[in-house]
């Protein structure tokens, strides 16, 4: 997730326990959908959605943090 901001990534993940907290949730949820996908884990076709909507949150708030450290630090 977001390698065109591998430096910035690797100094909020450093510097920033919320962020490396979020960071972290969102690849587990990542790796679980892509199990619930392949058919390694089973799971309702609604429950699968609230995952992936539970991924983008993080998602989204972690690129968030990532625009507002390059803003301040660039």
């Amino acid at each position: 997730m977001f390698h065109e901001y591998r430096d910035e990534v690797t100094a909020l993940k450093t510097h920033n326990a919320h962020f490396a907290k979020i960071f972290d949730e969102h690849n587990e949820l990542d790796d679980r959908i892509k199990k619930i996908e392949d058919g390694e884990e089973v799971m309702g076709d609604m429950e699968l959605e609230v995952l992936k909507k539970q991924k983008l949150r993080l998602k989204d708030e972690a690129y968030a943090m990532i625009l507002e450290y390059r803003k301040t630090h660039k």
